[in-house]
């Protein structure tokens, strides 16, 4: 009679050591993966495929709870593993697709620097060549606006030390239109003067 106990008993506690548990250390693993792209400035730099990556972690942690929710021997996580599995191969992927948009965009800011160097020497040039004629008032104000487009330039040398790789290029763009802004005023200003200076010789 024992032995038939025993026998009967058997199957049932494999079922209860074979039920299914949850995938916690591929949970832990994805989580990192993500948090790793996140940290790597995937946000940023490649913003689609982050918040899809966040998308598939939520799926299955879903899968999770609803699994979790289900009598023992009727658990199944091979779904939610799967979607883990692709979650961390696809942050990998994602965090070195990032390390070389981030390079990239570094090497655009680094040249945007430069144009925006050399554009507010150019206005500077012409401003320190424009007579004041009449206009004294109108030239004071363009010299100071080139003065501040001087001291703007360490904003994107700041964006740049900070990893602010594309706040840079904005403000190296912004620096730079103004400073073409200003030289266009100028020369503007002196071709009024040297036609005024012609019409009085005639």
């Amino acid at each position: 009679m024992k032995r038939l106990r025993i026998g009967l008993l058997m199957p049932v506690m494999l079922l209860v050591a074979a039920c299914a548990q949850p995938p916690t250390e591929k949970l832990a693993a994805a989580e990192k993966a993500v948090a790793d792209a996140k940290a790597a400035g995937a946000q940023a730099y490649l913003a689609e495929d982050f918040t899809k990556l966040e998308g598939m972690l939520a799926s299955a942690k879903k899968e999770i709870t609803e699994q979790d929710a289900k009598f023992a021997l009727l658990r199944d996580y091979g779904k939610s593993e799967q979607l883990l599995a692709s979650v961390s191969g696809d942050a990998g992927r994602v965090t070195t697709e990032t390390a070389k948009k981030k390079e990239e965009a570094k090497a655009a800011a680094t040249q945007a620097q430069q144009g925006a160097q050399e554009a507010v020497k150019t206005a500077q040039g012409l401003v320190a060549k424009a007579p004041a004629g009449k206009d004294r008032a109108a030239l004071q104000a363009i010299k100071a606006d080139a003065e501040g487009l001087t001291a703007s330039l360490a904003e994107i040398q700041k964006a740049l030390d900070g990893g602010d790789y594309q706040g840079a290029q904005a403000k190296a763009k912004a620096i730079q239109d103004k400073a073409q802004s200003i030289g266009n005023e100028v020369q503007t200003a002196m071709a009024k003067m040297q036609k005024g200076k012609s019409a009085k010789k005639k």
